[in-house]
């Protein structure tokens, strides 16, 4: 299965389109109605990597429109609120779908604690950090891992997507990439914010 990330160097166009692709993204999601120039943006958020350190640090590589990006659910609190695990998945996705602004986004849990489901408090928390409603679909029937992959294959199959980037914990990864396969998913990426490097969460994803 290909590398769930791309590097971005500073060398040349692939970069710079990259780059702008990515800044460009979260002007549009962090600020819907600015009419940003996004090589400008780009060039704001590279300097603040750069401080960091060279090279760049990688950034998840973007996607289309027939790909899906999976987020899977994590154990709610009894009152319904969410555990930091679930919080971290959540930050990764939100830097993959900026970076991969018409792909849309599957929330799959269920499990209701307090009333709300995995799926329900995903959304809510995506919408709260500026991802259009219309772009999430919620799956909150799952109660397992095997009940994540069946059920979003189906989801995926009414929305025409081919494939997906599978976002979840990195020691959950690998049965849940196993399940997605054994359900017919075409997994073309995964997410984890483990194998995220901070100072991407830090500046393209908020901090809870």
């Amino acid at each position: 299965m290909p590398g769930f990330r791309t590097a971005l160097r500073p060398n040349g166009f692939r970069f710079l389109a990259a780059a702008a692709l990515a800044v460009g993204a979260l002007t549009a999601v962090a600020f819907p109605t600015a009419a940003a120039d996004p090589l400008t943006d780009a060039a704001g958020v590279i300097e603040q990597l750069r401080a960091v350190g060279d090279p760049l640090p990688p950034l998840p590589a973007p996607h289309g429109p027939t790909t899906a990006i999976v987020v899977l659910g994590h154990g709610l609190l009894p009152d319904g609120g969410m555990r930091p695990e679930l919080v971290a998945r959540l930050r990764a996705a939100l830097v993959q779908a900026m970076v991969s602004p018409a792909s849309p986004i599957i929330v799959t849990g269920g499990n209701p604690r307090g009333g709300t489901t995995e799926a329900d408090a995903m959304a809510g928390w995506l919408v709260g950090h500026g991802i259009a409603p219309e772009r999430i679909h919620i799956e909150s029937r799952a109660g397992d891992t095997v009940e994540n992959a069946v059920n979003s294959a189906e989801m995926m199959h009414t929305l025409g997507t081919g494939d997906a980037v599978v976002v979840t914990s990195a020691d959950h990864m690998p049965r849940a990439v196993a399940d997605f396969v054994d359900a017919g998913v075409a997994v073309v990426g995964t997410v984890s914010p483990q194998d995220l490097p901070p100072v991407v969460l830090e500046v393209f994803g908020p901090q809870q």
